[in-house]
């Protein structure tokens, strides 16, 4: 089974073409292989509550996204509403994600405890939001990695028994 991703960038200076790369989403897109993921869409859009909220319905209920990675506005910034959209979404909530994602940071930085990152499901889909920086999406990443393709597997509707021993990532 491949994991089908989307990977939403959310950046206003992005989404207006005022920054040329987005190397966030380019360590996400490195990062999935090794967990069998695969990029279905990609977006930039503004921080725009709404947008981001309309866009991670889009790709999980339209695009039948797997997987749904967020980079940027997970800060404390007047601008950074990421985790609120993301709240309003979700149907449950993975603190365990969470708080291995900031304890991950936290070993490399201090400023990791001010990451206010989400991870949920809504409907069959995992959500993530990661950091708007390629370092800590990279860390963060790599801390929960082990994990994703089990969590799908079960949100898909396989048991906790068999999705931990017969998950395969990879071409299916």
């Amino acid at each position: 089974m491949q994991i089908k991703t989307a990977i939403l960038t959310i950046s206003t200076r992005g989404s207006r073409g005022e920054r040329t790369s987005d190397e966030s989403s380019e360590a996400i897109k490195a990062l999935l292989p090794a967990i069998g993921g695969v990029v279905i869409d990609y977006q930039v859009i503004p921080d725009d509550l709404n947008m981001i909220k309309n866009q991670l319905r889009h790709m999980s209920t339209r695009l039948k996204a797997h997987l749904i990675v967020t980079t940027g506005g997970t800060g404390i910034s007047p601008t950074d509403v990421t985790p609120e959209a993301t709240l309003d979404l979700i149907e449950k909530r993975l603190h365990g994600f969470e708080e291995r994602m900031r304890a991950a940071g936290f070993e490399k930085t201090p400023f990791a405890i001010l990451s206010r990152a989400v991870v949920g499901t809504y409907k069959n889909c995992l959500i993530i939001n990661l950091p708007g920086n390629p370092k800590g999406v990279r860390e963060n990443f790599e801390a929960i990695a082990g994990v994703i393709p089990h969590a799908i597997n079960v949100l898909r509707g396989a048991s906790l028994h068999d999705s931990a021993h017969d998950f395969k990532p990879g071409p299916s």
